[in-house]
Order: structure tokens, then C-alpha cells, then sequence
């Protein structure tokens, strides 16, 4: 079965690596992922140096059919966060 790693669990392991609080650690990943959720949200590009990089990616408005109906449809242009992993991460992946 695969490994998942939740919010909860880094709060947890922060808690217990740096001996803080269950509140304080809580307090420090959320901080982060706001931090990072505000720069991707003003269309910037998070770049965590041994991990990977967020960007923001635009996609054009454009046709599409319906499956259901077959019918054309106008599908609206959109934005979506892509991740690139970093070689570091790859490798560590790659073992």
C-alpha cells in the first residue's frame, strides 16, 4: 500500500523534531502553505531549491463537445498550478 503524508502528520513530526508545540507547528505549515497559496494566487512561482517549483499556467478559452450531447460547447479560459520536481527530488525517488 502506498505511503501518504498528511497535514497532520507534518505537524506531528515538526512537533516532535523541533520541540514545539502540537499548536506551534500547526501554526508554522499552515503559515507556509498560506505563504505559498498567496505568491501562486498573484500569478508568482515558488521555488523551494531540492524539491521542485510551482508555477501558474494559463490555459486559452476553446470549443469542446459535450460527451453527453454532442453538442459544442465554449469552455472558458482557466488557470492551473503545475509542479516540476527537482533533480534532487527525483533522484531521491529514483533510489
Amino acid at each position: 500500500m502506498a505511503l501518504m503524508l498528511t497535514k497532520k502528520d507534518l505537524v506531528d513530526k515538526m512537533a516532535q523534531e523541533l520541540n514545539v508545540s502540537k499548536k506551534d507547528a500547526t501554526r508554522y505549515v499552515q503559515n507556509v502553505f498560506d505563504q505559498m497559496a498567496e505568491t501562486l494566487a498573484e500569478e508568482g512561482t515558488v521555488d523551494i531549491k531540492g524539491f521542485g517549483k510551482f508555477t501558474i499556467s494559463e490555459r486559452a478559452a476553446r470549443k469542446g463537445i459535450n460527451p453527453a450531447t454532442k453538442e459544442q460547447i465554449d469552455i472558458a479560459a482557466s488557470k492551473s498550478i503545475k509542479f516540476k520536481a527537482s533533480k534532487g527530488l527525483k533522484d531521491s525517488v529514483n533510489k
